[in-house]
């Protein structure tokens, strides 16, 4: 919920995320949630609060591409079996820490929901804005059924999941028109196997082609986008053909696909953090033991691809997937992507890339007229040292969420 009062942060030195620098001292002027000015010294006005930032560091909200917000446990069987109101005050620490790490907008790619996006918009949880999928739609066996080989239920009852079982097109259609009709600002689908699914391989791919297509069909009448849970190339290759915006993922992805990405002008959200951390806490963390052993399968294999993708100019957005304790190491993401991209790469990647794939620019990502009041202060520079993105407790001393000062440690 916006701020009531007018914000003017003053004496800072603003961080250009388009172009990589920093331009001068400036006073930015937050109301009704927006940024209405941003000038060499601002007006005063006696409505309004005002913060010198005495020269440090101003950059928008920090923005993660791909997280599970309800996901407190790594065990998506035992999420299961939780009581949705449960799920949701466990949810509610999570997106707190969110926020206590500079990201003030979030891109959940399954298991939140409109009620949850509300309750952050309103004030009621303390969080970074969320733009929900809804359930993420899977076959039978597929990425999203958490049924082991020996369970029967007539369909996967995943209603407090993370995901929802579609078969065939009218199945995709009803699927999709279902998460649309609870608000959902994009569709997301399991496209190929994953690491926490029981019954699949990293290499399947999943939903036949026409399924696929119903999906793209579905999301283009709302005006969406649909996002695919990717592994290998031969199942981004089909579905970027098909008119997927996003390949969540990606690790075994070839040049062929880096080609179709930058033809059909798509994304790609790699979320290497998830790999290293649940190569190592996996288990402590709830995911059965014989899952973890397919996580060594893509995480070798991402660090090559992705570098290879950044330099042939794939667009990159920034996306961690980690899960229960495990989503404390979301800012390392920034260290593992420092292998091949630049700090100015790196920001844009979780500022102006993830608004161009929300299809918020010049809304999220910029310190512009018109964009929202969502920003964060740094004590030192960003662009020369992408750490002080990635210790909060010793130099993020202020988030603005909404134009209202959420943390302010000046």
């Amino acid at each position: 919920m916006p701020a009531t009062k007018p914000l003017i942060l003053r004496n800072t030195s603003v961080l250009d995320t388009r172009a990589g620098s920093i331009v001068g001292r400036r006073d930015v002027v937050i109301e009704a949630g927006r940024i209405v000015e941003v000038a060499d010294t601002a007006a005063p006005r006696a409505d309004a609060i005002e913060i010198d930032l005495g020269g440090r560091t101003l950059m928008p909200g920090l923005c993660d591409g791909h997280v599970h917000v309800i996901a407190s446990t790594a065990s998506f069987p035992q999420l299961l079996t939780w009581s949705p109101l449960y799920t949701g005050a466990r949810a509610g620490e999570l997106l707190l820490n969110m926020l206590d790490r500079g990201f003030t907008t979030v891109r959940d790619c399954g298991g939140a929901d409109f009620g949850l996006a509300r309750a952050v918009e309103e004030g009621l949880v303390a969080g970074p804005r969320i733009l929900f999928a809804g359930h993420a739609i899977s076959q039978t066996g597929g990425h999203g059924d958490m049924r082991g080989p020996g369970e029967n239920w007539d369909e996967c009852c995943c209603c407090a999941g993370l995901g929802v079982i579609a078969d065939g097109v009218p199945a995709v259609r009803k699927a999709c028109r279902e998460e649309i009709r609870k608000g959902a600002h994009f569709i997301k689908i399991m496209a190929s196997g994953g690491v926490a699914s029981p019954t699949d391989r990293i290499s399947s791919t999943q939903f036949a082609e026409e399924e696929v297509a119903a999906a793209v069909e579905e999301a283009e009448a709302a005006e969406v986008y649909v996002a695919a849970h990717i592994y290998t190339a031969r199942a981004a290759n089909r579905v970027l053909r098909l008119g997927v915006r996003s390949i969540e993922h990606g690790n075994l992805i070839d040049e062929e696909t880096m080609d179709l990405l930058i033809e059909k002008d798509a994304f790609l959200v790699p979320t290497m953090s998830t790999y290293q951390a649940l190569a190592t806490e996996g288990v402590e963390a709830g995911m059965p033991a014989d899952m973890v052993v397919k996580v060594h399968d893509v995480l070798e294999a991402g660090l090559a691809t992705h570098t290879k993708a950044h330099a042939r100019g794939v667009k990159m957005v920034f996306g961690t997937d980690l899960l229960g304790t495990m989503q404390r190491h979301q800012l390392n993401e920034f260290s593992i992507r420092g292998a091949f991209q630049s700090p100015a790469e790196m920001i844009r990647s979780a500022t102006v890339n993830a608004a161009e794939l929300f299809n918020e620019v010049g809304e999220t990502g910029e310190i512009v007229v018109g964009a929202r009041g969502d920003v964060i202060a740094l004590e030192g520079d960003p662009l020369d040292d992408i750490g002080v993105l990635q210790d909060p407790d010793r130099y993020l001393k202020l988030i603005v969420k909404d134009g209202g000062v959420h943390k302010n440690a000046l």
